[in-house]
């Protein structure tokens, strides 16, 4: 395709802007549409983790909201999460593949791993900052009803009570939460790949067919989002009390909450939310760049650079 560079160096196809474009743009769309797809699971996530003595299963925190709101309060915040994490998977995914390419190339004789951190979390930074404004008025659409119908006058009424903090106040739990998960995902996912390839399919990933390759793709996903689900969820119970008010200060989120509660409070439903929603990023923003004629995601190792590592 235009924008990509045709030759080819060390056997793998060299990106071009275009190429950066394709990643870009996908990443925005398959982020979106599927966390749309999932905005009843996160309002019983966000309800649960803000009010747990109220909502302590995810059954009980179905029937009273659906009691108390009727069924429109399960999609409160559709527009803020289409949007919000449209903009950053369009920076996590883009900047990812940028960042990758980038140190690959200054540190030339890597350590596969290292690059994968790395990138992921240079890419991220900069993701998290365009989604921490459309996260503070989602996750207050979502557990304040009273507060806003959604984005349009969500936004004015969050600056107007306080101000631009107002809407990076969860900033560093933010990071704290997608930090270590999109490093976690995105390493996870190489490796998988690379091992799928290598040690079950045995055959390269050029001589599979597309099908196969997405097959490949949906396991991987599935693989890395449910890795980074367990690690992640103490960082996303703290954002979640932040953004509520429910705290003051991250160190007093953490004393509210409990220790034992950081690791257990919403976990079931965030492995259900999170998994699923991962595996279908991945297939998503590989099947726009297999239509866009380019590779599906993942690296392969060589036999001759697997020995090398060896």
């Amino acid at each position: 395709m235009r924008g990509v560079e045709e030759r080819r160096e060390c056997g793998e196809l060299t990106p071009g802007p275009g190429y950066f474009w394709v990643c870009t743009i996908g990443g925005m769309l398959s982020a979106g549409t599927t966390h749309v797809a999932i905005t009843p699971l996160d309002v019983l996530k966000v309800n649960m983790q803000v009010y747990p003595i109220k909502y302590n299963t995810i059954s009980s925190c179905f029937i009273t909201l659906l009691r108390e709101q009727g069924p429109s309060a399960f999609w409160r915040g559709w527009a803020t999460k289409f949007f919000g994490y449209g903009v950053q998977g369009g920076f996590r995914f883009g900047l990812y593949e940028y960042f990758k390419k980038l140190y690959s190339d200054v540190l030339v004789d890597h350590n596969r791993s290292f690059i994968f951190f790395a990138s992921s979390a240079s890419a991220e930074v900069l993701a998290n900052v365009a989604l921490c404004p459309f996260e503070a008025v989602k996750v207050r659409v979502q557990a304040q009803p009273h507060f806003a119908k959604g984005l349009l006058d969500g936004f004015p009424k969050l600056y107007a009570s306080e101000g631009l903090y107002g809407f990076y106040r969860g900033l560093v739990p933010l990071w704290g939460r997608n930090l270590p998960f999109s490093m976690i995902m995105f390493s996870t996912f190489e490796h998988s790949v690379d091992f799928l390839y290598r040690n079950v399919i045995h055959r390269r990933k050029e001589d599979c067919s597309r099908v196969q390759q997405l097959g490949v793709t949906c396991l991987a996903g599935c693989a890395a989002g449910s890795v980074a689900s367990l690690i992640t969820n103490p960082a996303d119970n703290i954002v979640a009390s932040l953004y509520n008010r429910k705290a003051d200060s991250l160190l007093l989120a953490v004393k509210k909450i409990g220790l034992m509660n950081l690791f257990t409070r919403s976990l079931p439903i965030r492995i259900i939310l999170v998994g699923p929603v991962v595996t279908l990023q991945w297939l998503v923003y590989d099947t726009i760049k297999v239509l866009s004629g380019l590779p599906t995601s993942g690296e392969v190792l060589t036999d001759k650079e697997v020995n090398k590592k060896v």
